[in-house]
């Protein structure tokens, strides 16, 4: 055994800085600054521009505070048109981020007056509501926590204005839209309709996913929230007096950050540390629901929870024992955190809502990073790949939704809009079908087969009498680096990136199919199943698929781990492994759209890390995350008659594809 160092960096990083600025290599940095320069000045005369608009065409009505059911308030800033000629519906926006009118530290107008701006000129009222114990909000934060009855009583509060229709629709992306199905299946008679964006850490239990909002996949957690709640737990905030007037606190959101500002941390380094559990702390930030126990519904202490913990049901998360009834536009993407609990939950609500209800709900799934869907352009790229044309209105959709809805309007949305509209990579086109997946498709199994060496394995489309496992030793003090894919730090490229430069290693096992000779459309779920052995009690596998170009170069198109020891289930005790068993372990689902065209390759790596995306198993058998010491596994992936590891793709139809574009 040995004691944690930091042996090989790697790098992790949080939401926060989502969309501060694009990864560069380090050689762009000049160029790099002058143009963050002149984004920041196109910015900042954005915000002046929505604000001189708003002065004239909204009445607004700042630092309102919402009254919730246990006495605390929740403070709103509300936008609505100055010339309604009657009562206007209402959308409702709330977030943990700084909602603030006036950006102190720019000496500018706050970041949301845009999206208000929207709003009135379509005729609605716009509500901007911080979250509970952010910022003007009263309350202790709790992310992935906050009750439901929050957004009940200020839809109820909002509903009963009196220049309000009594129509509520909500939006958002991230954790401005995580809140809301939670909120929806309370079944309000005011809210009225949702578009969710990017909606992934709202999503608890669904099928045979527990992600439990984002935190885990397959049992491993996601390092990501790490680093964000360095930075948002923050209940070490200024709060003002309860009785402070509503004059007094606009003057004050316009003289006080109320911002955080913390010392620079090396994430780079951070991510290393062991305990996991301890790394907050030890780098300097506040206590709070990481690892500490709090006054909240869920009692903090997320680190320390499996992923069916009871406390993940006390709080705000939406699960599949919540039936969800009202009309809803959902917004996905396919290189977000993790979209296929995101499908199941759409596809959830159509099965189980009463039939109306199912009907009216729609998804759309752009091929975009997270909430990053208006930054499609002529020639949209994720990543280092080429997309295409990308581009789609997304607001004239939500706009015509919530006037059919909030307003009454006929417009004929329903029947305009397919109910599911997806972008098919490598063909680069929009699609349509009424079901997720399409109607039509079949199923095309590939089984693994060995080569001579860790990289050289084939996919087949049947398995072989006998084959010698391929094996591997995964060491916690060297694991696979994350490369591409979602949310792990503007430090390192998010979306498709090409991986053959990361597939020399000898613990990445590689299989990949010969060139196709015809396009196999691969659209819908993909079912993985392994079989594996260790001689350590606990350990992970990954994988990670990818489309290759004639050219060589390997684009990411969805990734996965599960943990071991909950390979019988998450709502069972674990189970460890045993020196000389094989055992089958099939994961969970994961949703591509990849058209793969002649002359491409089909190919699929197989480790047992993928750090920082996911925490290291350390092999023991004990808590990963407050360990602080590993053993190396000797792993070995089994394939042949007896073991037929296979991948399994759902698949569209060639002829579909070029009928539905």
């Amino acid at each position: 055994m040995r004691t944690v160092k930091a042996l090989r960096v790697f790098v992790a990083a949080s939401w926060i800085a989502l969309f501060a600025a694009p990864w560069v290599p380090a050689h762009a940095s000049t160029s790099s600054t002058k143009k963050k320069d002149d984004a920041k000045a196109r910015r900042i005369a954005k915000r002046e521009a929505a604000e001189k608009t708003l002065e004239r065409m909204a009445i607004i009505d700042r630092k309102v505070m919402i009254p919730m059911r246990d006495g605390k308030r929740m403070s709103a800033d509300i936008y609505r048109p100055k010339h309604a000629k009657g009562k206007v519906p209402v959308i409702f926006w709330r977030t943990p981020y700084n909602t603030n009118y006036w950006d102190v530290t720019q000496k500018a107008p706050g970041p949301y007056l845009e999206q208000a701006v929207t709003a009135v000129r379509h005729g609605y009222a716009f509500a901007l509501v911080s979250e509970r114990g952010q910022f003007f909000s009263e309350g202790t934060y709790d992310i992935l926590g906050a009750p439901t009855t929050d957004g009940s009583d200020e839809i109820k509060w909002l509903a009963s204005r009196p220049w309000s229709n009594g129509k509520i629709g909500t939006m958002g992306c991230s954790s401005s839209a995580e809140w809301q199905l939670g909120v929806v299946a309370r079944n309000d008679p005011a809210y009225t309709t949702f578009n969710v964006q990017g909606f992934g850490a709202g999503v608890g239990r669904v099928g045979p996913y527990y992600e439990q909002g984002n935190w885990f996949r397959g049992g491993a957690y996601r390092m990501l929230f790490t680093e964000w709640l360095y930075y948002e737990q923050n209940p070490l905030r200024p709060m003002f007096p309860h009785n402070m007037s509503q004059a007094d606190r606009i003057r004050a959101a316009k003289m006080y950050d109320l911002q955080p500002h913390y010392l620079d941390v090396d994430w780079e380094k951070a991510f290393w540390h062991l305990p996991v559990r301890d790394i907050i702390k030890h780098y300097g930030g506040p206590p709070g629901i990481y690892a500490d126990h709090m006054p909240v519904a869920t009692g903090g202490d997320m680190i320390d929870r499996t992923p069916n913990d009871p406390a993940w049901y006390k709080g705000g998360l939406w699960n599949d024992s919540m039936p969800i009834k009202k009309p809803g536009l959902w917004f996905m993407s396919w290189y977000d955190v993790s979209v296929s609990p995101n499908l199941a939950a759409y596809n959830f609500v159509r099965r189980t809502a009463p039939k109306p209800v199912a009907n009216e709900q729609y998804a759309v799934i752009a091929p975009s990073l997270h909430c990053a869907y208006s930054l499609s352009k002529k020639h949209t790229k994720i990543g280092q790949l080429d997309v295409g044309d990308a581009r789609f209105d997304y607001d004239k959709l939500i706009y015509a939704w919530f006037d059919h809805f909030l307003k009454g309007e006929h417009n004929g949305i329903l029947k305009k809009q397919p109910k599911v509209m997806y972008y098919l990579l490598g063909k680069n086109v929009w699609m349509h079908a009424e079901t997720w997946p399409p109607a039509g498709t079949t199923q095309r199994t590939f089984y693994l087969r060995s080569g001579d060496k860790a990289s050289d394995g084939t996919l087949s489309a049947s398995t072989v009498i006998k084959d010698l496992p391929d094996r591997f030793t995964y060491d916690p003090a060297d694991p696979v680096g994350t490369h591409g894919g979602c949310c792990i730090g503007k430090f390192k490229q998010w979306g498709a990136v090409d991986q053959t430069p990361y597939e020399n290693r000898k613990d990445v096992l590689v299989y990949q199919t010969a060139p196709f000779k015809k396009t196999m459309v691969a659209t819908g779920p993909i079912d993985v199943t392994l079989y594996v052995s260790s001689d350590a009690r606990d350990t992970d596998f990954t994988y990670k698929v990818m489309d290759v170009y004639p050219d060589g170069k390997a684009y990411n198109l969805t990734s996965n781990i599960q943990r071991m020891r909950y390979r019988n289930g998450y709502n069972k005790p674990p189970v460890w492994m045993k020196p000389g068993e094989v055992y089958k372990v099939r994961f969970q689902p994961s949703d591509i759209a990849d058209a793969f065209l002649p002359g491409h390759r089909l190919r699929v790596e197989i480790s047992s890390s993928d750090f920082p995306r996911f925490d290291r198993n350390l092999n023991t058998g004990g808590n990963n995350e407050t360990g602080t010491h590993w053993v190396v596994a000797h792993n070995a992936v089994h394939h042949d008659a007896r073991y037929p590891s296979s991948i399994t793709f759902t698949v569209l139809p060639k002829t579909a594809v070029d009928s539905k574009h």
